[in-house]
């Protein structure tokens, strides 16, 4: 069960470790694209090309045939990843093992829709992978297995997805394999990372450049960081700090570093609307960006 890019390598170690699936779970297909066709997500495409059938329900707590028909498949266990659905109670009862959740972050902390990128934001050392039982609270449920990674001054989302979806793929084989004892999360050190709004791809100046740097960093490739710059909207793709005082989102030379509330941030590849994203260099030479140019 599971909808989004980092459930994928988990299905495909299921599958290719011979584990009889009995069915995907995955979010119904959504308009994508110019055309707003129906476009089926990332795990449908990837069960679909493995020849494996696949189910996507709209919803599920209120639903009591689409529960009638989990519960039919007479599971030894189901698999969650970033399905994006609730699991009403008698599902979460309905297999043999339970449900298993691949969570992205080292629970407690960071139970919630978007782990990646919190952990970075929050400057935190490292991040990683917890596999628990799943139960009717929000990440609450007791661990199985856990593997941590650390996080570098330039670990990004998407390279911090990539890195903990071939993580969860091992480490779900090995729950299944293994039948570890679950451990009940610890009582204290519980965060939570609320899911990500377009809104929050803004880039505040008057925040520190630490602060900026892990906000671009945990935001690539979604929702991204942007400011504006004469009037355009301008994405910030990577960026790094730089030395340098100044007011708060002014140019402090002609190369696009930004003064900030603390420290500066030299943006290294931009982007404008409907162009090709560049590096800092090539894009100055097309749109010059003198020192004392304001960014909102």
């Amino acid at each position: 069960m599971g909808s989004p890019d980092f459930a994928v390598p988990a299905l495909r170690a299921l599958h290719d470790a011979g584990h009889v699936i009995a069915a995907v779970y995955a979010q119904p297909p959504r308009p994508a694209g110019r055309g707003q066709a129906l476009r089926p997500s990332p795990v449908q495409a990837a069960a679909e090309a493995l020849g494996l059938p696949v189910r996507t329900p709209a919803r599920l707590r209120q639903d009591a045939q689409a529960q009638a028909a989990f519960a039919a498949l007479d599971l030894d266990a189901a698999v969650v990843a970033a399905y994006g659905l609730i699991l009403p109670p008698a599902m979460l009862a309905a297999p043999a093992r339970g449900c298993l959740n691949i969570h992205a972050s080292l629970l407690p902390r960071w139970r919630g829709a978007a782990p990646i990128q919190a952990a970075i934001l929050a400057g935190d050392a490292e991040s990683g992978i917890t596999v628990m039982q799943m139960e009717a609270g929000l990440d609450t449920g007791p661990m199985l297995l856990r593997e941590a990674v650390p996080i570098t001054p330039r670990t990004t989302g998407a390279s911090l997805h990539d890195t903990l979806a071939e993580i969860g793929a091992a480490l779900i084989l090995r729950a299944l394999d293994e039948r570890p004892d679950p451990v009940p999360q610890p009582a204290e050190g519980v965060t939570y990372a609320p899911k990500l709004e377009r809104a929050d791809a803004r880039l505040d100046w008057g925040q520190p450049a630490a602060a900026l740097d892990r906000r671009v960093r945990a935001f690539d490739p979604w929702p991204g960081t942007a400011t504006t710059l004469a009037g355009a909207t301008l994405k910030v793709l990577t960026a790094e700090p730089a030395k340098g005082e100044g007011p708060a989102g002014v140019t402090l030379d002609d190369r696009l570093t930004v003064a900030c509330g603390q420290g500066a941030l030299r943006l290294l590849r931009v982007q404008l609307p409907g162009r090709a994203a560049l590096d800092a260099a090539a894009f100055l030479r097309g749109h010059p960006v003198p020192a004392g140019s304001r960014l909102g």
